[in-house]
């Protein structure tokens, strides 16, 4: 990412629970709310400081910005707070956030956990046709009505564009679209999506610098995503110097609002594991 020239942005932040710090970032479109279901386990044994990035949520700015300008953002926050030494949780984006960062301080990074991301991210997502977009727009209405809703599922949500970033069309699933995606959706201002599409057509390649990075990491991802397909993932594992590995069967981008409660134990474990000494 190249480096920025404006100013820091003040980040709506949510900090929870005492202990080692964990900088919870989010993906596109989404908010730090998006995170939810991650940080409620992971502040039961850190502090969690989940931001909503800039553009997004209650981070609103009025001036276009690029991708870059995240990293300043939160290395302001950070300092504001005091904050010399974290771990980073990042889905996404937010996993490519995640990894810059730990690339400009990997004296400050302890602990990577990357989720549905990669250093070198790619897709192999279909053309939406306009069926698409009108069954998912019907989708979301009625879902934030009736979360959950077996018919709507059945017969909207699988033939709309959450096929593609669920695998798993469960009424759990459909309950955090409701909760956290759409609400976070409305939020994304166009500023965000011009920079996450100008981003997009840069293209982003940072396998060959992951050797830099020597703390532990552990790269999650979902056996049947097709945003960021797994076998990209699995390859920012293997280039890290002490990457983990866990690929999901049966899930997809969305596999932590999919199977949450297996992927707060494996992520909750591990973190014990590789921090124990730092949590409270």
């Amino acid at each position: 990412m190249r480096p920025t020239h404006s100013a820091p942005v003040k980040l709506a932040l949510k900090r929870s629970g005492q202990g080692f710090p964990l900088l919870c970032l989010h993906g596109h479109p989404g908010s730090g709310d998006c995170l939810s279901g991650l940080t409620a386990s992971l502040s039961q044994q850190f502090q969690t400081l989940t931001p909503d990035l800039r553009g997004y949520g209650g981070s609103q700015v009025k001036k276009p910005f690029t991708m870059a300008d995240h990293l300043q953002d939160l290395e302001a926050l950070l300092d504001h707070h005091h904050i010399q030494t974290y771990g980073l949780v990042g889905w996404s984006l937010g996993g490519i956030l995640a990894l810059e960062l730990a690339l400009r301080h990997p004296q400050r990074v302890r602990s990577l956990v990357l989720l549905a991301t990669a250093a070198h991210p790619r897709s192999n997502l279909p053309q939406p046709t306009g069926r698409d977009y009108f069954n998912t727009a019907l989708a979301a209405l009625i879902n934030q009505a009736n979360p959950g809703w077996d018919w709507n599922i059945n017969r909207l949500g699988r033939h709309s564009l959450f096929r593609d970033l669920l695998y798993q069309h469960t009424p759990t699933a459909y309950g955090f679209l409701a909760k956290y995606a759409i609400p976070a959706y409305w939020k994304t201002s166009r500023h965000a999506h011009q920079a996450f599409n100008q981003a997009l057509h840069q293209g982003y390649n940072r396998v060959e610098a992951l050797s830099q990075i020597s703390c532990p990491a552990l790269v999650l991802a979902g056996s049947h995503d097709r945003h960021i397909l797994p076998e990209a993932s699995h390859e920012t594992a293997r280039a890290l110097p002490q990457g983990d590995w866990i690929c999901y069967p049966e899930a997809a981008h969305l596999f932590p609002w999919e199977i949450p409660d297996q992927v707060n134990a494996d992520i909750q474990r591990w973190l014990t594991t590789h921090l124990g000494l730092f949590s409270s």
